[in-house]
């Protein structure tokens, strides 16, 4: 575990000396750094992992963002975190001599909103990104240019906290900003199924995320 670059977060180094992947893990609340490492080793076990930790805290519970009430985001907040949150990254490409590797963001609910964020707002950061459980973060001023960029949603049909033309929605903005948008629908709610993991997979590499970049 590391504590500088202006983030407590892991790195787990990639199995080859110059990796297809990376993989940004993004935990949702409550969550820490080492939260989605075993979902990253299961998605692409051959990627290089940085796995920051939220620094916001809501009642103990580590987020990477404040909320002003369950679904109700604080913008204003999210933006400068997300900027934060690209800074680092930035950072952490160079620190790890990850700067020609392609990078995916896996976020899952409060993770995946701040990289639903971090895309719109710094859209050259990111080749790709997995959003479990997603919302709407904001509604850009003028919408970034996401030519090249593929991302998966994963949705639950049945997610008390998203409802699914809150995830419509999502993909549409992503869609009209030039993303390559994929939807899996799982059955349930705003838990992870295992039929989220396997798609994500596939989409992978589909995405040739997995082979020679």
């Amino acid at each position: 575990m590391a504590a500088d670059l202006g983030f407590v977060h892991r790195f787990i180094a990639p199995l080859q000396p110059e990796p297809p992947l990376a993989l940004l893990l993004l935990h949702g609340t409550g969550g820490d750094e080492n939260d989605l490492l075993p979902l990253g080793a299961e998605l692409a076990p051959e990627a290089a992992m940085i796995a920051p930790r939220g620094k916001v805290l809501e009642a103990g519970a580590p987020r990477f963002f404040r909320r002003l009430a369950p679904g109700v985001l604080d913008v204003d907040d999210l933006v400068a975190r997300a900027h934060e949150l690209a800074d680092f990254v930035e950072r952490a490409r160079e620190r790890y001599a990850l700067e020609a590797t392609r990078l995916v963001a896996v976020g899952f609910s409060n993770g995946a909103n701040i990289a639903a964020a971090t895309m719109l707002l710094r859209p050259r950061l990111l080749d790709g990104a997995i959003l479990l459980r997603p919302m709407v973060p904001f509604v850009p001023t003028a919408p970034p240019d996401l030519a090249g960029a593929r991302v998966f949603i994963g949705a639950g049909r049945r997610d008390p906290m998203v409802p699914v033309a809150e995830t419509e929605r999502l993909a549409a903005m992503l869609g009209d900003a030039g993303a390559d948008v994929a939807v899996h629908w799982h059955s349930g709610g705003h838990e992870l199924g295992s039929d989220d993991v396997e798609e994500a997979k596939r989409w992978l590499e589909r995405g040739g995320f997995r082979g020679s970049a």
